[in-house]
């Protein structure tokens, strides 16, 4: 269910900076920010269950990030 989400999330923010790449940086932000909440909850835990708690969230945000970059990327690169 999480991965479908993080999945969904993603697509969603490569649409839209392909499309409109001036306003997308918002929808990234707005994307990565329960991902941030969770990151920020799960490290509250003690040694390296925090570490490993949180790892799924940074990774989700990074994720988020990259397809963000690869959507303007691509709309900079395309011929119209």
């Amino acid at each position: 269910m999480v991965i479908a989400a993080v999945v969904g999330v993603c697509i969603l923010v490569l649409i839209i900076a392909f499309v409109v790449p001036r306003f997308s940086h918002h929808a990234e932000r707005g994307g990565k920010m329960p991902f941030s909440l969770g990151q920020k909850a799960g490290s509250k835990a003690p040694g390296k269950a925090g570490e490993l708690a949180a790892k799924p969230f940074t990774k989700a945000k990074e994720a988020v990030s990259k397809s963000g970059e690869k959507g303007r990327e691509g709309r900079s690169k395309a011929p119209f």
